[in-house]
């Protein structure tokens, strides 16, 4: 009998399992012309998209894939301005002001939703609900009670409880009322299709992967295609084209995972975040037959370093199971987030030496209000309108002393990882890997990446980064292989499927 409390041979997003997927559309074939080009098919770029065409713009979005396949559809689809405990952290180091402004950018994100789904009578299950950051140890209570200072100083409305509804150690909970949650991919769903009816392409299959710059901008496929636009906006999670702003040396990866799981008890309502590592968050949503399924994630790390990736999961399934009535585990899948060495995102031109080419990154797993937030500033700036959070989240903004050290401390690590992959030694041979199992083997004498499928069929791979060279890792949760220095994927046959890089590991033979 099959254990109920045992968590899914594969990882599966249930907001993916758990929608109609929107219509097909065909890829880019032949050169275009267009006013705007969008290039990524996630909550940014179909927001984006999406203001835009409603703002008289003549819009074609681009996605590589198919739409609403990438980190939008494993988001845990919080809609909150609470990102953790960042609003001391905001006022010590950018000002009161910045700090402010980081807070109304996101809640007015929320408020544009919420909107959004009224008037367009959206069913997503958009659902009011508080946020609320707790903690279990006596060094998180003074972080919190910092945290309410920062909330009284701005004025951001909030509770302080010694305790929370949820059957979970805690000595002290800061709420942020008022926040929602909702189903990230029926939502954007309902906007893709209002975004045809206004007129706006849509154009899947189609990989981008460079721009000529010039007056006119020409966005060039990985067919040999061009789009030619006054405009290009990059929301493909990492910029698909760096143009000089070294945003690989900026920014770091990390994942994260994700438990759907149905509880034998009620659950009280509520988004809940951790301050103590690791970190757990959850929430619940509303499924299609009437349960309740809570949605419990954490276990943070760099992407392509830390432990075995299935033992991630595994904590939060003996989390799950150690505080709450488990009945069964339905879902697990894992999300990848960029995070900037100050901690708010790159929004706006790619570099201040461009005036038509605008980027939306490094969200840091907030990208419900985030990709919002971008999406109505990038409209302003095409609009030419003044908008309060330009230089907030301008990408060539200047950067304190800390956030140097930061960076520098990243890119030590991605140096590190660097030489160890080159200097590690492999002994493992190809005839040496099991069914369902990956891992460095070598090949005629040199490392390479192996993954021996279920139905005995062995697939080879250089393991050699086509970013900047670094050696990939396998990753057994998820069967791919990840770089441990800025956090590129490939499925195990070695096609990208998270940039920085943008060609495939190259594919071997015994």
């Amino acid at each position: 009998m099959t254990n109920p409390k045992a968590f899914p041979t594969f990882p599966e997003s249930y907001w993916q399992t758990s929608w109609d997927t929107v219509q097909e559309f065909p890829a880019l074939k032949h050169n275009h012309e267009t006013d705007v080009a969008v290039i990524g098919g996630g909550i940014s770029g179909i927001t984006t998209a999406y203001v835009l065409a409603k703002a008289g713009f003549k819009v074609a979005l681009i996605e590589a894939g198919r739409l609403l396949n990438g980190t939008t559809g494993h988001t845990t689809a919080k809609i909150t301005a609470q990102h953790d405990l960042i609003y001391d952290e905001f006022i010590q180091r950018e000002g009161k002001d910045k700090a402010s402004l980081y807070y109304q950018a996101n809640m007015n994100a929320l408020h544009f939703i919420q909107s959004t789904v009224e008037q367009h009578h959206i069913d997503c299950g958009f659902e009011e609900q508080d946020a609320c950051i707790y903690t279990n140890t006596d060094s998180g209570l003074s972080k919190l009670e910092k945290e309410l200072e920062a909330y009284n100083t701005l004025g951001i409305p909030s509770s302080y409880q010694k305790s929370i509804p949820l059957p979970i150690p805690a000595l002290g909970a800061l709420t942020m009322p008022h926040q929602a949650q909702f189903h990230p991919l029926r939502y954007l769903a309902a906007l893709v299709k209002e975004f045809v009816n206004t007129g706006g392409e849509v154009f899947e299959y189609t990989t981008a992967v460079d721009i000529e710059n010039g007056s006119t901008a020409k966005v060039v496929t990985r067919d040999g295609h061009r789009l030619s636009c006054r405009y290009v906006v990059s929301c493909t999670h990492f910029p698909f084209h760096d143009g000089g702003g070294f945003y690989f040396a900026r920014m770091h990866a990390d994942r994260s995972y994700v438990l759907g799981v149905k509880l034998d008890e009620a659950y009280p309502g509520g988004m809940y975040l951790s301050a103590d590592e690791p970190k757990r968050s959850i929430r619940s949503v509303q499924t299609g037959d009437g349960d309740r399924l809570v949605l419990i994630g954490g276990q943070s790390h760099k992407t392509g370093q830390g432990i075995c990736t299935i033992n991630y999961y595994e904590a939060l399934q003996q989390y799950a199971a150690e505080y709450f009535k488990l009945k069964e585990i339905s879902y697990r899948w894992s999300a990848q987030d960029l995070v900037t060495g100050d901690k708010i995102p790159f929004i706006g031109l790619l570099t201040s030496s461009v005036s038509n080419v605008y980027v939306a990154t490094g969200y840091r797993k907030w990208g419900m209000t985030t990709g919002t937030a971008a999406a109505l500033l990038l409209r302003d700036m095409l609009l030419e309108k003044e908008n309060p959070y330009i230089e907030l989240y301008a990408p060539s903004r200047s950067i304190s002393w800390h956030t140097v050290q930061k960076l520098v401390t990243d890119n030590a690590d991605v140096a590190k990882h660097l030489i160890a992959g080159k200097l590690e030694m492999v002994h493992r041979k190809p005839e040496d890997l099991l069914k369902d199992e990956g891992g460095a083997i070598k090949l005629h004498g040199r490392r390479a990446g192996g993954y021996r499928d279920k139905e005995d069929q062995l697939h080879l791979v250089d393991t050699t980064c086509t970013h900047m060279g670094c050696e990939v890792e396998w990753n057994d949760g998820e069967r791919t292989w990840d770089c441990p220095c800025h956090g590129s994927r490939f499925s195990y046959e070695g096609d990208v499927m998270e940039g920085p890089a943008k060609q495939p590991l190259t594919r071997l033979h015994l």
